[in-house]
């Protein structure tokens, strides 16, 4: 804390409450949108890394035999 004055937890709790009046909140359109491209992305990593999983996989099988 800045010149290690201490502040009290109910102090940092209205502060919090201010800021959170100051944010910015996305749009119901918004949110869906990034819901949804971020369920998209995470389908595609775990489809990538799946496929490369199993490729190798199957490599180390091919070269164990």
């Amino acid at each position: 804390m800045a010149g290690g004055t201490k502040k009290s937890p109910i102090r940092f709790l209205k502060e919090v409450g201010q800021e959170m009046k100051r944010v910015t909140w996305p749009t119901r359109k918004e949110l869906t949108k990034y819901t949804i491209v971020t369920v998209l992305t995470i389908i595609f990593f775990v489809l990538y890394f799946s496929v490369i999983d199993l490729g190798l996989s199957e490599l180390v099988r091919v070269f164990l035999e």
